[in-house]
């Protein structure tokens, strides 16, 4: 048993209110007018001063934390817990493991001291600039204009809501 999805002849596709090119056509203008509409309100609102400096507040804001969530928090973690999970969660073992070391650094000649320094640094900041390309992908910054745009939106959808579709 076969069923037939096209109209009966003589019928306007368009009119049917269960089809697909019925659901397209009325949802085509009206996710464009809630588009512009909210392109319109988004270029409104970058001209407002208190909006524009929430923004830029709120970038430094985020901007700071990922930096020193990338520099300060991961490399200092590393760098005392993997001497520890090395040690067997044991500080004496660790300690004892790490006096020789700084003794031999503090013995070396200039030279060895300014390779070492430089080599710890290097590992620092890769480890910092590696955890703040990931720290930028997993919280992507959240725009103080895209929020108010998602409210007015909210406030616009309501006002509006018997000419868009259910889904919009």
């Amino acid at each position: 048993m076969t069923t037939d999805t096209h109209p009966a002849p003589g019928t306007n596709p368009a009119t049917l209110s269960g089809t697909p090119q019925r659901r397209r056509a009325l949802e085509a203008p009206d996710v464009a007018a809630y588009w512009a509409e909210r392109r319109r309100y988004l270029k409104r609102i970058r001209k407002v001063p208190e909006v524009r400096q929430r923004y830029w507040r709120a970038l430094g804001i985020y901007l700071l934390r990922r930096i020193l969530w990338s520099f300060g928090f991961f490399p200092v973690f590393i760098a005392f817990w993997l001497p520890l999970v090395l040690s067997a969660f044991n500080p004496v073992v660790m300690a004892s493991d790490l006096i020789p070391l700084l003794q031999e650094f503090v013995n070396s000649n200039p030279e060895q001291q300014a390779s070492t320094l430089s080599s710890l640094v290097i590992a620092w900041a890769s480890i910092g600039f590696f955890f703040l390309v990931f720290d930028f992908v997993l919280t992507p910054f959240k725009s103080p204009y895209e929020y108010e745009a998602d409210v007015y939106m909210r406030a616009w959808e309501q006002l509006n809501h018997d000419q868009l579709p259910d889904k919009v």
